[in-house]
């Protein structure tokens, strides 16, 4: 019996690449105006649908709030870069000139998380058709039905648009075998993960080129010379959003100790519980981390105001985060906790602040924050912590690109370093030399 499963499941997988690998081979031949064309073709298709696959996605993950969701649905639409990403470069001489450019890997082998899994697919299949590859996209468990419900959609806008099929091919299972058979056949190019700390350990052991977005736990410093009103503001929309299970989020806030009186204020002014008793603390402890400290998973994900009911608390208003004064090694400052309940670790100055600050980061190099008006800090904080994105005076939601400059990536490359993932990203450098001269200068 177990020949047979295993048996069907090299033939599934088999079936989807060569079907991926035939797409790629007629997408090859067609213009980058094809692709162009393809791309404007699924953010037209999508965008009637957004309300409803974020409603579907919510349904289905029991995470976030339907609200967030739209907006990072339409952040993946919008700001995404496209085949203007792929700019080439040229070197010229007496000797000849030398051509870079971008191309396609072949198939490409996407797989997605639960905290972000329709934005991420929308995000990964412009950018790596953009950059002229076939996706097999292999959705999470937790967003099985709405993430094959969005890959028709995508499958209908480019179908329309050029005819080609299956250029982006959806597994209906997540199984670890079938993912182990797809990073291990030869026809597949690249491994793109985004995830948990499971994922990255099984895609990292490919013996294909590998991109992974992996584990992280964002903290936010927080000193004497910081704007307070705008730091607070900044926090609590950054923690509070999609109820903190962006892996961008702030999961933590190490502050100056002279400022936490004028800064709790400011936090509170912004719907936010702030906890420093010691019989409140326990309350929301148990209800978020079990005897393990680990996080509670019925509780990843779930708003502010279900999580001080189920630890028993009446805030009195409407709360959208969750404060708690801590210390540096309490396990809910080490424990990436999915969910909108931040603790707050006091340090005497910045440079301790800085030290607790990469202590409770735990050199995943993901993302961190710093509020401050001092440039010397600013940069020095930035060396130090140096992240994959860094914030300064700014919501974490602005290393994405809402409400900053930053283009929109969902796949954060923290572990093999790419940073924000782009078409570039997914596309290999070659270069193409004409001798003999080339130049006109």
């Amino acid at each position: 019996m177990d020949y047979n499963i295993q048996d069907k499941q090299i033939h599934i997988v088999n079936l989807a690449v060569c079907a991926s690998l035939k797409a790629f081979e007629e997408y090859s031949s067609r213009s980058l105006n094809c692709r162009r064309d393809i791309i404007s073709a699924i953010r037209i298709k999508l965008r009637p649908y957004i309300q409803e696959i974020a409603e579907r996605e919510y349904a289905e993950t029991c995470m976030g709030n339907v609200r967030d969701k739209i907006i990072k649905l339409v952040m993946a639409l919008d700001k995404t870069p496209g085949v203007e990403d792929l700019a080439a470069e040229v070197v010229t001489g007496d000797n000849g000139m030398t051509l870079h450019e971008h191309s396609p890997y072949g198939i490409v082998l996407a797989i997605h998380p639960a905290t972000n899994p329709c934005a991420t697919l929308i995000n990964n299949v412009i950018s790596m058709l953009a950059a002229g590859n076939s996706v097999i996209s292999i959705p999470n468990p937790r967003c099985m039905e709405t993430s094959l419900f969005l890959a028709e959609k995508i499958n209908e806008a480019i179908q329309e648009t050029c005819g080609i099929q299956n250029l982006l091919i959806t597994m209906p299972q997540s199984r670890n075998e079938i993912v182990t058979e797809i990073i291990n056949h030869p026809d597949v190019a690249l491994v793109v993960a985004t995830g948990g700390r499971k994922m990255m350990s099984h895609a990292l052991c490919s013996p294909k080129r590998v991109i992974a977005g992996g584990p992280a736990n964002p903290v936010a410093i927080v000193d004497e010379t910081a704007d307070l009103e705008k730091a607070a503001r900044d926090i609590s929309d950054g923690a509070s959003f999609d109820n903190n299970i962006m892996c961008i989020s702030e999961k933590c806030i190490v502050a100056v100790e002279s400022i936490i009186p004028e800064f709790v204020k400011e936090l509170e002014k912004n719907d936010v519980y702030y906890i420093d008793n010691e019989a409140e603390m326990l309350q929301i402890t148990k209800t978020v981390l079990n005897h393990d400290m680990k996080m509670i998973r019925k509780m990843e994900g779930k708003s502010a105001m279900e999580i001080l009911q189920e630890a028993g608390i009446n805030p009195g208003r409407h709360i959208r985060l969750v404060v708690m004064r801590t210390f540096a090694k309490h396990p809910l400052v080490l424990e990436e906790c999915l969910m909108p309940v931040v603790p707050l670790v006091s340090a005497v100055n910045f440079d301790e602040a800085l030290e607790t600050a990469l202590f409770t980061e735990q050199r995943y190099r993901h993302t961190a924050m710093i509020h401050s008006q001092r440039i010397d800090r600013l940069n020095k904080a930035a060396q130090v912590m140096n992240t994959t994105l860094f914030i300064k005076n700014g919501s974490s939601l602005a290393g994405i690109g809402l409400n900053g400059e930053e283009k929109t990536s969902f796949t954060i490359a923290n572990i093999t370093g790419e940073g924000l993932t782009t078409a570039r990203d997914f596309s290999c450098k070659r270069s193409c030399t004409l001798t003999s001269g080339f130049s006109i200068r």
